[in-house]
């Protein structure tokens, strides 16, 4: 007997799975609840090495199907969303995905379609970061201070730069009312 299950995820604790849940229930799944498995943690993380998408693949038997509302659900990029399908398709399950008109992810054409799809994802997110890393490098170009910026007055610095002629980093800081980290930091950007 064929079973439904459903995969959620989000990635920050300020984030709820509720409308995938309700995109899964609107789409004509009834996912009991002891099926419905929800998660929050970063799409970053390979989806096998996600503790509540390992517990559920732990359950999945043959000829059950898996639920996701979109492919990003499966895995952080091409290679990990490829991998988990492989995954299931090892172990007899369905996969559906409903961003995708609710086609089978483990058929010939899902499988070609999620190749594709993920690969169109990946680039995009490689793209992301070549614009960050050049915006980032332009604005140093143009000596922008990059960063947090300092809390820490001038004369405050000049202070802890002669305090570290005679005291180490720990008595400076005590003396100044900062932080280790912030003594170091200032020693570092200021080398003598």
């Amino acid at each position: 007997m064929s079973r439904t299950f459903s995969y959620s995820r989000v990635s920050t604790s300020d984030q709820t799975t509720d409308n995938q849940e309700l995109q899964i229930k609107e789409a004509g799944f009834d996912v009991k609840p002891s099926r419905a498995f929800t998660e929050t943690i970063s799409g970053k993380t390979c989806a096998m090495q996600r503790p509540i998408f390992a517990e559920l693949v732990g359950k999945l038997e043959e000829g059950d199907t898996l639920i996701v509302t979109k492919l990003d659900r499966l895995g952080r990029d091409t290679s990990d969303v490829l991998a988990t399908i492989t995954k299931l398709i090892e172990i007899g399950v369905k996969v559906h995905c409903l961003a995708l008109g609710g086609m089978d992810l483990t058929s010939a054409a899902g499988k070609m379609t999620v190749t594709v799809l993920a690969a169109v994802a990946q680039f995009e997110r490689d793209l992301l970061v070549e614009r960050t890393q050049a915006g980032l490098q332009r604005a140093k170009a143009e000596g922008k201070q990059l960063g947090r910026p300092t809390t820490i007055s001038p004369d405050t610095v000049a202070a802890i730069l002669k305090d570290l002629q005679h005291l180490s980093i720990r008595k400076t800081a005590e003396k100044n009312g900062v932080s280790a980290g912030t003594v170091q930091r200032i020693k570092a950007n200021n080398p003598t």
